[in-house]
């Protein structure tokens, strides 16, 4: 089995149990903007960004790697032509700026999730990011450690999808 398989019990990925972490709010077949929720399915990973003033190079992974910018934000704003995607600050829109003080989004995958295309409303922003250190719940998101998020980005292939269950 080639995909990240993640449920209640944590996430399952070649062999190995990992803990992780979702959304508050737990995991839901109908997710909506602001909600808590983590999406219930199967996400291909998009791209793997990563603070460049904290790591010296790219997390070895074979997704494409981009660092992050002081300027990269998210739109969350349901109405939006741009919403669920990447943009650059300042932005008008509602958005989420991922240059954060914290560490949490020093390495952001960003999954495949309400963007092709982009359905108002239904969610934005779903990623995998690191967890804090209590692995408090997340806004929707996944979260594990910096460790584990690399040895996973590390064995993981083009193919991998990151497997939500309800």
């Amino acid at each position: 089995m080639n995909n990240i398989i993640i449920n209640s019990n944590g996430a399952f990925f070649k062999g190995k149990q990992y803990r992780c972490t979702l959304g508050k709010s737990g995991v839901s077949t109908s997710k909506k903007e602001g909600d808590g929720f983590t999406p219930a399915g199967c996400f291909p990973i998009r791209l793997v960004l990563y603070r460049p003033d904290r790591f010296e190079k790219a997390p070895q992974t074979v997704f494409p790697t981009r660092p992050l910018s002081q300027s990269d934000g998210w739109s969350d704003d349901a109405n939006s032509s741009e919403y669920n995607t990447l943009v650059r600050l300042p932005y008008g829109g509602s958005h989420e700026k991922l240059w954060r003080d914290d560490y949490i989004y020093d390495i952001i995958v960003i999954l495949g999730y309400n963007d092709n295309p982009p359905v108002a409303g239904k969610g934005s922003a779903i990623f995998i990011h690191l967890a804090r250190e209590e692995y408090s719940p997340t806004a929707g998101c996944i979260a594990f450690s910096m460790e584990d998020l690399l040895e996973i980005l590390g064995t993981a292939d083009i193919t991998t999808h990151v497997c939500v269950q309800k």
